[in-house]
C-alpha cells in the first residue's frame, strides 16, 4: 500500500493563506479526503493528507503559515499529540474517539452505517479497496499525556455510534484554548458526512479566526 501523501493546492491566482495536514483515522488513507481538501483549497489553504503520523514532520517546513493539523478519529489524537511537540499554530479534531460507543455488530454494513450517512462517500467507501474494514473495531491510543497550548476546534458527530459526544465535549472543555461543535445528527467521519459543506465551512472560519488572531462566533455549537 502507498504512503504518498495527497494534495491540493488554490487555484491559480487564489493567495495561500496557510497551511492543513491531514490526518486519517482508523482504516483511511488520504484519498479519501478528496471532496474536503478541494473545498479547503478553494478558500486559499494549501492542504495535504499524510498517509502516517511520521509523515507530518517533513510536511511542516517551508510551507506558509499558519500551519493547522487536521485529523479525524484517531487522526485527531495523533493531531493533538505532534501539536504539543511540532511547531504549528492549532489543532482541528473530528470524532474523537475517546469513549468507546461501539455495537458488537462486526459485520461491514454496521461499519459503512457508524461511519457516514452520506450517499456519495458511502458509495466511495463501499468500493474502495483501500480502506481497511473492520478498523474501527481496534482498540484506539489514549488521550495524548502532553496536550497543546495552541486553539483546538473539537467537531463530533450528534449521532456518533464510535465515540461518546460527551467525552469529546468534556475533553474541549478541559483544554487551554478549547471549542467544541457538535454537528446535529452527524456520523463518525463526521468530515465525509452528510453536513460535509457545512462542516467545512466551520473549518474554514476557525483557519480565518486563527489568521486574523481573533474569535467569532460559532454557528454550531454543542
Amino acid at each position: 500500500m502507498t504512503r504518498a501523501p495527497a494534495r491540493w493546492a488554490p487555484p491559480e491566482g487564489v493567495a495561500v493563506r496557510g497551511t492543513v495536514v491531514l490526518l486519517p483515522g482508523r482504516g483511511e488513507h488520504p484519498g479519501l479526503y478528496t471532496r474536503l481538501g478541494t473545498r479547503l483549497a478553494f478558500d486559499g489553504y494549501r492542504v495535504v493528507a499524510v498517509a502516517s503520523p511520521d509523515d507530518v514532520a517533513g510536511e511542516l517546513r517551508g510551507n506558509p503559515v499558519p500551519v493547522v493539523l487536521l485529523g479525524s478519529d484517531t487522526g485527531g489524537l495523533a493531531a493533538l499529540a505532534l501539536a504539543a511537540e511540532l511547531p504549528v499554530h492549532a489543532v482541528v479534531a473530528a470524532g474523537l474517539p475517546l469513549s468507546a460507543d461501539v455495537t458488537p455488530d462486526r459485520s461491514w454494513a454496521a461499519e459503512l452505517d457508524a461511519r457516514t450517512a452520506c450517499p456519495v462517500h458511502r458509495e466511495l467507501l463501499g468500493a474502495d479497496d483501500r480502506l481497511r474494514r473492520g478498523a474501527l473495531l481496534s482498540e484506539p491510543a489514549g488521550i495524548p499525556a502532553v496536550l497543546p497550548r495552541t486553539p483546538v476546534l473539537v467537531l463530533h458527530g450528534g449521532a456518533d455510534r464510535v465515540a461518546d459526544p460527551k467525552a469529546a465535549r468534556a475533553f474541549a472543555e478541559m483544554l487551554p484554548a478549547g471549542e467544541f461543535v457538535l454537528i446535529e445528527d452527524g456520523r463518525h467521519d463526521v468530515l465525509n458526512d452528510v453536513a460535509h459543506r457545512s462542516v467545512a465551512a466551520e473549518v474554514v472560519q476557525f483557519l480565518e479566526w486563527l489568521r486574523a488572531g481573533t474569535r467569532g462566533p460559532v454557528l454550531v455549537r454543542g
